[in-house]
């Protein structure tokens, strides 16, 4: 598990790079938002298919594709000092939008980010 979330983070901080949407407060919580995912996955789902992401103009989609059609569910407010079920409310409060979509093999859990939110954030220093 570890080693295919590291890997999905690396791909996202290129892909962010690339897009020029890099050393910004959002665009570490976007690292977040995909170890999440990419965590609930393993946890939960058999581990990750396919990890997409796609931009147009006014957001970034992420997607995390896994074999199976049972939904993910959200556990209420979590409870300090016992571990767990952080991961939904953790991509809540960090997407703009986030949900699921299921097909016929498997299910893809999505967030979205504005764009607008990763062009003008706050800067981070490495």
């Amino acid at each position: 598990m570890p080693g295919h979330v590291a890997k999905g983070r690396a791909f996202t901080r290129q892909a962010l790079q690339d897009w020029g949407w890099d050393r910004t407060e959002t665009s570490e919580d976007t690292l977040l938002l995909v170890s999440e995912l990419l965590t609930n996955a393993s946890l939960h789902s058999n581990g990750c298919r396919e990890l997409v992401l796609t931009a147009d103009g006014a957001t970034l989609r992420i997607e995390v594709h896994d074999g199976t059609t049972a939904l993910p569910v959200r556990r209420p407010v979590p409870q300090p000092g016992i571990p767990g079920g952080r991961g939904l409310y953790i991509v809540e409060r960090l997407s703009d939008h986030w949900g699921t979509h299921t097909y016929e093999d498997g299910k893809a859990v999505w967030a979205e980010v504005e764009t607008t939110r990763l062009e003008h954030g706050m800067t981070v220093e490495y």
